[in-house]
Order: structure tokens, then C-alpha cells, then sequence
């Protein structure tokens, strides 16, 4: 007599779709959990809070007749990690937008962006308002945002600007390099159809028919 095999017996007997289905039921979870592990290993951005009482100064400044404050809190280590910067009156577009701006600065901070790329990022951008500033290490600021990260760079990365400008002895402001930046209080200077210079962004003197960079040497295009 020949024995049947189990082949044979399941195709006689036909499949049980409902053990199929219980089967199919019971690997889907293990699948799931396998899952699990791999979305649980993702990192999330840890953000540095500030401590509820922190120290913190706060820097006046005036950027071509524009005056603002600059706030800025500090962890323990002397580093920043908030920044507020107030103008204008509140409730205005200015002020709204650099209250959003300082929120935006400071979560970055907050979140691992380091000083430096911000500084590096911001400085030297060009809009208005621009101009002289009074502060002798700064001296002529392309915009508010110019001024204000080119001196969180000298106040906390020890920037060693080329162009740092310093008093001569005669009155004038001489830079680092040698070159000499005009007197703001000159009347010379105020000369308000003079146009910005194309490589520093200084308000450039008229030279002849021509006008001249008292800060990097270049001209509008006469010898």
C-alpha cells in the first residue's frame, strides 16, 4: 500500500485560507517591532536652554543716525546664547522684525550654530541703513546687521580685523593697512550724492571729476 505524503495530503485536502491568515497576522508585528529600533536611533537637535538667571550687557549703538540697542545673555562660559535687538518705537515694522530676527539668532545659538558662521554669514551685507558708526574699531557699517555682527566678532571671537581703524595723530582715522578713512564731522565727507565704494562699501569723496575711497584706495574710474 502506498503512503501518501504530506504534500499530497494538503492538495487533497485543500489549503486552510484561515490558517494562512493567522499566520500572516502574527509576522506583521515582528516586522513592526524590527522597525522600531531603527526609527528610535534617530537624533534629535538638542537645544542648550540658557539658565533662568543668566548675565548679560547691553550695547548701544548708532549706525548712520540710527540708533538701537543690542541685548545679549550669556552662558556660563561668557558665550552667548540669546541676542535681542530693540529700535524704533513698538509695534513698528522695525521693531517687529528685529525682535524676529533676535528670536531666530538666538535659537540658532541655542541649537549648536556656532558664532562664527553666523558672523561669517551676516557681516558685511549691504542695505539701508548704513554709515558712520562712532565706534573706532568698527568705524563705517554697510547695515545694521553689518555693525552688529562684526562686533559680537570682536567681542567674542577676538576678530583681528585688517582694516581696524584707529586715530591719527593728525584727526584722521587710519586703518591697520595704512590706508586712511575720511573724518565723518568733515564736510567733505558729507557728501550726500557721493556714491558707496564698489570693494568696501564706504561712502567715497570727490577727487576732480572723479571720486575716491578714502578707506581702500579705489576710484570710480579715473587715474
Amino acid at each position: 500500500m502506498r503512503v501518501e505524503t504530506k504534500t499530497e495530503t494538503e492538495i487533497r485536502e485543500g489549503a486552510n485560507p484561515k490558517a494562512e491568515t493567522e499566520v500572516a497576522l502574527q509576522s506583521a508585528p515582528e516586522k513592526s517591532l524590527e522597525a522600531a529600533p531603527i526609527a528610535s536611533q534617530r537624533s534629535e537637535p538638542l537645544r542648550r536652554r540658557l539658565p533662568d538667571e543668566r548675565k548679560a550687557f547691553v550695547h548701544h549703538f548708532s549706525v548712520g543716525g540710527h540708533e538701537g540697542y543690542l541685548m545679549v545673555g550669556l552662558y556660563s562660559d561668557g558665550q552667548p546664547g540669546e541676542i535681542f535687538i530693540r529700535m524704533a518705537k513698538a509695534g513698528s515694522t522695525i521693531a517687529g522684525l528685529m525682535d524676529s530676527f533676535g528670536i531666530a539668532v538666538s535659537m540658532a545659538l541655542q541649537y549648536g550654530v556656532a558664532l562664527k558662521v553666523l558672523c561669517d554669514k551676516f557681516s558685511h551685507t549691504r542695505f539701508e541703513p548704513s554709515g558712520w558708526t562712532g565706534n573706532p574699531k568698527i568705524g563705517y557699517a554697510k547695515s545694521l546687521m553689518d555693525y552688529i555682527f562684526r562686533y559680537l566678532a570682536l567681542k567674542f571671537l577676538d576678530a583681528d580685523s585688517s582694516a581696524t581703524p584707529f586715530e591719527a595723530g593728525d584727526g584722521r582715522t587710519e586703518t591697520s593697512t595704512g590706508s586712511t578713512l575720511p573724518d565723518p564731522h568733515d564736510p567733505i565727507t558729507q557728501n550726500t550724492d557721493a556714491p558707496a565704494c564698489k570693494d568696501c562699501g564706504a561712502i567715497m569723496t570727490r577727487s576732480g571729476s572723479c571720486y575716491r575711497c578714502g578707506n581702500c584706495g579705489s576710484t570710480s574710474g579715473c587715474s
